[in-house]
């Protein structure tokens, strides 16, 4: 851990984050954390808080996490779906091996349905990507 603190915080939200501006150098030697704007990841908008003028060091640190922040959510994207692969080959072992009839019964149509989904999208998604190599 290190003594200093960074110059901005993050509080991450569900499709951005609040910046704040973190400052120990007062008085009191207090952690203060001034708001200085709110970001939208998904869109890139970043709106200054209040009368709030941003400068140009705000927005390079802003712009810096914005990008790190996207590199995160797409390896985690892909996480996410390394695990689908991985769970549902475990949901073939568990109906192949321990469900009993009753709990088939429950959960059959629902997983057919979504893996019908599920195939639908891949198979045309695949085809659109190879006629598109084909064009190119």
């Amino acid at each position: 851990m290190t003594n200093e603190l960074p110059e901005y915080y993050f509080r991450v939200r569900e499709n951005g984050a609040f910046v704040f501006r973190v400052d120990t150098e007062n008085r009191q030697r207090r952690i203060e954390m001034d708001q200085i704007a709110a970001i939208n990841i998904k869109n890139g908008e970043v709106k200054p808080h209040g009368d709030r003028k941003l400068s140009k060091q705000d927005m390079a640190a802003i712009s810096g996490w914005m990008g790190e922040r996207k590199a995160l959510l797409a390896t985690r994207d892909m996480d996410d779906m390394h695990r689908a692969v991985d769970y549902l080959n475990l949901t073939a072992h568990w109906a192949n091996t321990r469900a009993t009839g009753k709990q088939l019964d429950e959960i059959t149509d629902d997983l057919l349905l979504a893996m019908h989904d599920l195939r639908t999208v891949l198979v045309r998604k695949k085809a659109d990507r190879l006629m598109k190599g084909r064009k190119g």
